[in-house]
């Protein structure tokens, strides 16, 4: 394209960047009104219903009455993971893979948006131990998918003529947009969002796309906090609440003088906890690979109906021990007094007063709360507000019955059949077991002058940080959603102690997700050992590959028999072409076309110095007749015919379109192939189902030619080679394909090391790398399956085995 149509392109892309921004923003938009209302709802209705038995004695009758919410919600909830399998859990370990390359079936498709979206909804409201914030990204990462493309496979009437954006280069740019955005609505952290697709999410980054997922990300939370403002706090524009998940301000009470946020001596008592936050991350990623293991090998295999009933186990069971708990195992504590707040500022007003309404006084008397009902029997963002701001106390005791329920009933819930996130369970595991270490600091070692609610901050990231194994991302999405920036040095240490601790053990909780559904994800870089290995040690010679014309017959009997995504384009090196290019037209073609693409020193310099006799200087006119006369002999041998007459081994006299026989030698299996590009499956199908082809008693110029844009049509949907009528087509006919192929794909030499394989691969996100001998010569080709670690392991083995 001229610069006129790339400036044009450019700015599309940044209106739809901008575009998917404010879908995601609206999408977050809906989830958080519906969670809200379902959960208002419940408990107005149960907390009135236990506020009457209390007196009456007819408890068992507000169990069942939370019974009957939690059980319809979760079972809508897993209903529509019925419908789509690809919306349970909370995405990202698949779109995580999708942004390293692997296609993973449904993941962007609308119909598993709309499962996730309303099933995150249930589940939430369901009462169940999951967050919507890690839906959110993947609803974000959908809507990044989709929204560019202006059609849908689900609503198949939605069909826009937009020529832009054709391609998975450019879609994989948007779902990393929309990732970003999905981050940035979850917790209001724009930055956070973008450094969240930079570090887990994409795998190939340009610096131009920076500026673009940042764009993405500040429209999402903008979007989300205008419509918030207005419908939640009837003042539009106001932009009060960032994002869904709200920290709230950390700020210490004015009557305090000795209070601070923290001190250096509270940094290694952050390290300890970074430590703590580490070994509780492995034991739940540990945990939680086995019951995925478990539910793999007992629970998937069996009818779809036995997920669901498992899924209402875990509702009953977690309803019956928040309602036991909570009315069992709480201490009636002291509540703070409103006094204390007097002279703070409005916001800080405001937050303390919604932090008190959240106050549950089950069974307690006047001007005291119950601390377990108060953290159970609310919404999980209310009991994270609770324990990062509540000045009353909370009984040891309590924080510690209270992480053990949750630690527990989150690591069975995260992996069943419902939409469900793990990013506000686990912040409210580590923000009780934070406040724990607060409340023995305080009570039993005396350390009056710590801050409860920065304790608690910093046990939530540690347990975070221990799970999902994030470190600049998250630091920067933990800042953002608490606003204060001097809280950035124990969050980093303790998320990096986290990260440090817990990889010593296992790995995060999404790649053991990933590793059990057997991705073949590609880590950032390969281990030292591997670069014993070569190019040659790993390819795969056995190839099947495409002549520059070959007839019909052969491509559907290759598309058909195979399911590579491209193949090598090559022609063959024999002794005898001559012969040949006088008896089979498509043969001459072929071995015209290897004579015309083939570069060599003597025929560019006479190609150059044929363009050099245009000039009108007498000299330039003359240098070029000396060096054309001293070429002339040169000129009249076949170069190439030189160069295929060292070979010492003759090849038999094959047509192309005959299939390699079973009384072939090595030699005739394994002949020399030069090669001359690669082309994708999609594009011989679209070549062949158009009827791009000419017979052999025509010139190959009849061919039909397809612009690039008839080309992309059907994408991202191209038609299947199983579709084809194959009686519209004659099996005689031959496909030019030189015209639609990648003449200049990465090559690599047999001889190159491991290491400088896989950074060429996973840099410039490529799915096929050729490897290329001295002589122009294709002996293999690599791909994802020959770089993923256990591959490279097997391989390493052989390569001791041999020495």
């Amino acid at each position: 394209m001229d610069n006129k149509k790339g400036r044009r392109y450019e700015a599309v892309k940044w209106m739809v960047v901008f575009a998917i921004g404010v879908c995601t923003g609206l999408v977050g938009l809906l989830v958080d009104f519906f969670v809200r209302l379902f959960t208002q709802l419940k408990f107005g209705v149960v907390q009135t219903s236990v506020e009457e038995c209390s007196e009456k004695g007819c408890l068992a009758l507000s169990l069942l009455e939370l019974l009957g919410f939690n059980l319809t919600f979760v079972f809508l909830g897993s209903l529509l993971v019925l419908i789509e399998p690809v919306a349970a859990g909370s995405g990202i370990p698949e779109i995580k893979c999708y942004l390293n390359g692997v296609k993973v079936p449904g993941i962007v498709r609308l119909r598993t948006l709309l499962c996730k979206v309303f099933g995150v909804l249930f589940s939430v409201a369901g009462g169940l131990f999951v967050g919507k914030e890690g839906p959110m990204i993947h609803s974000g990462a959908v809507v990044g998918a989709g929204l560019p493309q202006f059609q849908s496979i689900s609503l198949r009437k939605i069909q826009f003529n937009f020529p832009y954006f054709r391609s998975d280069r450019d879609k994989r740019d948007f779902v990393s947009a929309g990732a970003a955005a999905g981050v940035a609505a979850a917790f209001g952290a724009p930055i956070g969002g973008t450094l969240f697709s930079l570090e887990e999410g994409s795998s190939f980054w340009n610096q131009g796309l920076t500026w673009k997922v940042l764009f993405c990300s500040m429209s999402a939370t903008f979007t989300l906090n205008f419509f918030r403002s207005g419908i939640q706090f009837g003042s539009w524009g106001a932009f009060q609440l960032p994002g869904l998940l709200n920290f709230g301000e950390f700020k210490c009470s004015d009557s305090d003088k000795k209070c601070h946020l923290w001190t250096a001596v509270d940094l290694g008592l952050f390290v300890i906890m970074g430590v703590i936050g580490g070994l509780l991350g492995a034991t739940f990623n540990c945990l939680n690979k086995r019951l995925a293991k478990y539910r793999m090998r007992n629970v998937h295999p069996k009818p779809k109906l036995v997920r669901v009933l498992e899924s209402l186990l875990v509702s009953l069971v977690t309803t019956a021990v928040v309602f036991v708990a909570s009315m069992v195992l709480g201490e009636c504590r002291q509540m703070s007094s409103s006094s204390q707040i007097g002279n703070d500022s409005l916001q800080l007003q405001a937050a303390s007063q919604d932090v008190n309404s959240s106050i549950k006084t089950f069974f307690c008397p006047n001007e005291t709360y119950n601390d377990m009902a108060t953290l159970l029997f609310n919404p999980q963002e209310s009991a994270i507000l609770q324990l990062f701001h509540q000045d009353g106390t909370f009984s040891p005791v309590t924080l510690a019955l209270f992480f053990t329920l949750y630690f527990l009933l989150a690591c069975w819930t995260y992996g069943i059949s419902v939409p469900s996130g793990l990013f506000v369970p686990s912040l409210l595991c580590g923000a009780a077991f934070g406040r724990l270490v607060a409340n023995v600091l305080k009570s039993y070692i005396g350390l009056g002058h710590i801050y409860s609610g920065t304790f608690a901050l910093i046990g939530a990231a540690a347990f975070l940080g221990g799970v999902v194994r994030m470190t600049i991302s998250l630091t920067v999405i933990l800042i953002e959603s608490t606003n204060e920036i001097t809280y950035g040095l124990p969050i980093m240490v303790t998320l990096m102690v986290a990260k440090w601790t817990g990889d010593f053990f296992n790995k995060g909780i999404y790649d053991i997700h990933v590793g059990l559904r057997g991705v073949p994800l590609l880590e950032w870089e390969t281990e030292v050992e591997m670069d014993k290995l070569r190019a040659s040690d790993i390819m795969e010679p056995n190839l099947t590959y495409v002549y520059p014309h070959t007839r019909i017959q052969s491509l559907v009997s290759i598309l058909r028999t195979t399911v590579h995504h491209a193949f090598p384009v090559v022609t063959e090196n024999r002794g005898n072409e001559k012969e040949f290019m006088k008896g089979n037209q498509l043969i001459s073609n072929n071995i015209k076309f290897k004579k015309s693409s083939i570069l060599t020193r003597a025929g560019e310099q006479r190609r150059r110095s044929q363009s050099m006799k245009s000039y009108p200087s007498s000299e330039l006119r003359h240098v070029c007749d000396e060096h054309a006369a001293c070429e002339e002999p040169a000129a009249k041998e076949d170069l190439l015919q030189q160069m295929l007459e060292r070979r010492y081994t003759p090849y038999p006299n094959l047509y192309p379109d005959q299939s390699p026989s079973e009384d072939w030698t090595m030699e005739e299996r394994f002949r020399p192939l030069t090669f001359h590009g690669l082309i994708l499956r999609s594009q011989l199908v679209t070549l062949l189902v158009r009827g791009v082809c000419y017979s052999e008693s025509q010139s190959s110029a009849s061919q039909p030619r397809l612009s690039y844009s008839e080309m992309a049509e059907d994408y991202p949907r191209y038609p299947d080679i199983h579709d084809l009528d194959l009686t519209l087509l004659n099996p005689r006919m031959i496909v030019d394909v030189t015209p639609y192929m990648n003449p200049s794909p990465f090559t690599v030499s047999p001889n190159t090391h491991v290491s400088q394989v896989f950074n060429l691969f996973r840099t410039m996100g490529l799915r096929h790398l050729p490897v290329v001998n001295a002589m122009g010569e294709i002996v293999g080709v690599i791909t994802r399956h020959n770089l993923t670690d256990e591959f490279l392991q097997a391989r390493l083995r052989q390569h001791y085995q041999t020495i």
